[in-house]
């Protein structure tokens, strides 16, 4: 009899204990995020813009109770709503950020060097975020082999970032001023917050959608077969002699 042992099949058993794939948000969520972020904050530097050609008016000029009273909460609803825009934006992006790496190393048959709580650590952090969160990008790139295409997108959505930052601590500090100036300045300072955020996030896009355009598994080079005309290169073999006999078609 044919022994039993040597015709066993244990494909299912290999799949089955492999783990499975790290499946982040789709593309076209995170562009929407993306889009709605910047939307919204452009409309909230438009608003502080209003509030503060208001205040110019207010000087010499008192204000309607109701002008006022509208000017104050459409600040301060412009202002949840960029702050829940970016939140849902950056949360879809360091998920699609720990999926694009799982998938990278997987296809080139590595572990994933840094652990999911690690990257989220890195990504969330205040002010650690503005170190990490690019370097694990830029490892990315490295690993996919096409860093060189990126490193223009990926540096101007640092700086970008690094200023909207900086922007962004300046504006908390002075939103405590009780003063007409003081009050006027830190108007003044969430305006360019606000447009400073959304070119942070346009750049961040872009970034994005560099990546999307090249999928995991096709190379970032592409080979073509290069003529053998060119000089430099040998010239191709003359064809041989026709086989057919004289006054015959030749042979397709």
């Amino acid at each position: 009899m044919i022994p039993r042992w040597g015709l066993t099949d244990r494909i299912q058993t290999a799949a089955a204990d492999e783990p499975a794939a790290r499946t982040g948000p789709s593309t076209a969520a995170v562009r929407v995020a993306l889009f709605v972020s910047v939307l919204v904050l452009s409309i909230a530097a438009l608003v502080y813009v209003v509030r503060y050609v208001l205040l110019v008016i207010n000087r010499n000029t008192l204000l309607n109770s109701w002008v006022a009273i509208a000017a104050d909460w459409l600040g301060v609803l412009a202002s949840v709503a960029a702050v829940a825009a970016v939140i849902t934006s950056g949360v879809l992006l360091i998920q699609w950020l720990i999926a694009r790496r799982a998938a990278v190393f997987a296809h080139h048959g590595l572990s994933e060097q840094r652990s999911v709580r690690a990257l989220w650590a890195g990504c969330v952090i205040p002010v650690a975020n503005l170190l990490w969160a690019p370097v694990y990008v830029i490892e990315v790139a490295i690993m996919e082999e096409h860093y060189s295409r990126l490193r223009r997108q990926i540096t101007e959505w640092w700086i970008a970032w690094a200023f909207s930052y900086a922007a962004s601590i300046v504006a908390m500090i002075t939103s405590f001023a009780t003063d007409p100036q003081g009050i006027a300045n830190n108007t003044a300072l969430m305006v360019f917050a606000y447009l400073l955020a959304a070119v942070a996030v346009a750049a961040a896009a872009r970034v994005f959608e560099a990546f999307v355009r090249k999928p995991v598994e096709r190379p970032a080079h592409r080979w073509i077969i290069a003529s053998p005309d060119l000089p430099g290169r040998p010239a191709a073999p003359a064809s041989a002699a026709p086989v057919e006999l004289e006054g015959e078609e030749p042979a397709a």
